[in-house]
């Protein structure tokens, strides 16, 4: 019985589906507080709420992010691939502390597009990171398993 990272093989393929399973579902917090609010541009009330919804997410991709699931057979480059997901959750951090620096900032406008502007840019460069790191994982995995 192999251990990986102080877990046996079953225990760390079960951590790392739980771990996924929060980032995406912190994701899709994410989404939906950033896309409700261009239905209804006009409603602070909605704004507000999705504000809470997108912060929840992030945090909660970010804290799963921040989980180790490497093993110890894992190369160097790989842990640092994992690690790089973890700085795309930072993104979208900065992208929630932005939009309640905004919407306090500019509370005299009365719709939400300009309150979201760094919102979402701070959003668009997570997901390229996200994006980008995990075809990089899959990559990487899948020629980490054919070496072996």
């Amino acid at each position: 019985m192999s251990k990986y990272n102080g877990l046996t093989a079953d225990k760390l393929s079960r951590k790392r589906k739980v771990v996924e399973i929060i980032a995406v579902a912190g994701l899709v917090l994410i989404a939906v507080g950033l896309v409700v609010p261009f239905g209804s541009i006009e409603n602070a009330g909605l704004a507000f709420a999705m504000r809470i919804i997108y912060a929840i997410g992030a945090l909660m991709y970010t804290g799963a992010r921040m989980v180790n699931v490497n093993s110890k057979d894992d190369s160097m480059r790989l842990r640092k691939l994992r690690r790089m997901e973890m700085w795309a959750g930072f993104c979208f951090i900065a992208g929630g502390v932005m939009w309640f620096y905004n919407a306090h900032r500019l509370s005299f406008v009365p719709f939400s597009l300009p309150v979201m502007r760094d919102t979402v840019a701070f959003s668009m460069a997570g997901a390229v990171i996200q994006v980008v790191a995990s075809w990089m994982i899959a990559s990487r995995m899948k020629k980490e398993a054919e070496s072996k």
